[in-house]
């Protein structure tokens, strides 16, 4: 609504060892241009200098609050800072990420552009890639770049469903506290990491009414680094990506979600989970057999099927693994896909962007393949 433009926002820090990130962290947010904020870093029981550096940023702006405690992980500590906030608004940033200086200006202009209560504002983001290393780090434009349109009304996940289709990214976003409380959205308290922002996104996206977007990137990712997710060594992990995405179906059930493009936008996360724990784990690994089998028998064969944005090899797969027969599997969608990405890509990043990224794409299917030969033998 119109006095968005004004309005306090709460930003919520979950930390948890972060020493090295920590003060290039704080110093984006200290440094924004929008200065009604509320600062509250969590420490989670860190056992490095982190508790030390939120204490010096504490004692420098008296926006910075510091709640330290003992360690509880990512969703319980993140739902202790929604707990303590004030803010009409809520962030939630990464500790070893950054921001631009002007995000929450930016972020609230774009709610104050209507009359009404708006639940969520989204943007992109940027992916930093190589960040251990400043010779190698390089930045790029997140998926959802491009893609999200600088609206001037409100819009839902039903006219928008690439919000849930790409990395939860629910940090490129802002809140609406009173949503989030009449909602009763709050993250999952899984232990460690766990993966909370899963369901969160799901919870919130699904049951937003009125949610603006545009198309700018503020916000700075650190991005995996390469073969950092290989060969884990828990049980636990290798399952992680699975049980994240069955979560996330019995959230889309309890809301009773129906919407094809929701439903296609929330299979494909689940096919690229899949993908995932094969290059990560091997196909060889049982868990991972396992999770793709609970993964598939909670999708609904036609929606697979008719899926313009899978390959046939992929729908060929699950067919495959649900032990499906008699099921024809055509092309054509996928044709009809790839070329309006093509048209996309030149549109947005002209032909030597467009070059650039499929330079990329097939540099990664390659390190992927050899992955997976490396598991298999292995």
């Amino acid at each position: 609504m119109k006095s968005d433009a004004r309005a306090l926002v709460s930003v919520i820090i979950p930390v948890c060892n972060v020493e090295k990130y920590l003060a290039q962290c704080l110093e984006s947010i200290c440094s924004q241009t929008h200065r009604e904020l509320e600062i509250i870093c969590l420490n989670d029981g860190s056992k490095d200098s982190s508790l030390e550096i939120l204490r010096e940023f504490e004692a420098r702006d008296p926006r910075v609050v510091v709640v330290d405690k003992p360690n509880e992980g990512y969703g319980a500590t993140c739902n202790r800072g929604l707990e303590t906030a004030r803010g009409e608004w809520v962030s939630i940033i990464e500790p070893d990420d950054w921001v631009d200086p002007a995000m929450y200006q930016c972020m609230l202009e774009r709610a104050a552009m209507v009359d009404g209560p708006v639940d969520i504002v989204k943007c992109p983001w940027i992916d930093v890639h190589d960040w251990d290393d400043p010779d190698t780090q390089y930045e790029q434009q997140c998926a959802l770049a491009h893609r999200l349109p600088n609206t001037t009304h409100p819009v839902t996940l039903t006219d928008l469903p690439i919000m849930v289709e790409q990395h939860p990214s629910i940090w490129s976003a802002i809140y609406r506290r009173d949503f989030l409380n009449e909602c009763g959205i709050r993250f999952v308290p899984y232990p460690g990491a766990g993966w909370a922002d899963n369901p969160f996104l799901i919870e919130a996206f699904c049951q937003a009414h009125a949610i603006m977007t545009f198309d700018e990137s503020f916000y700075h990712y650190r991005f995996d680094l390469p073969g950092a997710t290989y060969n884990h060594k828990k049980d636990s992990a290798v399952a992680l990506p699975f049980d994240r995405w069955c979560d996330m179906t019995d959230i889309l059930e309890r809301l009773n979600v129906t919407d094809r493009g929701i439903l296609e936008a929330h299979y494909m996360r689940g096919f690229n989970y899949i993908h995932g724990g094969i290059v990560d784990d091997g196909w060889e690994n049982p868990i991972v057999q396992d999770g793709t089998r609970r993964v598939f028998s909670r999708m609904d064969a036609d929606i697979v099927i008719n899926h313009p944005k899978l390959s046939p090899k992929r729908k060929r797969f699950y067919l495959e693994q649900m032990g499906i027969t008699g099921r024809r599997v055509s092309v054509w969608p996928r044709v009809k896909y790839l070329a309006s990405e093509v048209a996309f890509f030149v549109r947005a990043n002209g032909v030597e962007g467009f070059a650039r990224k499929v330079g990329s794409f097939v540099g990664g299917k390659r390190v992927a393949r050899a992955r997976a030969k490396e598991n298999a033998k292995g």
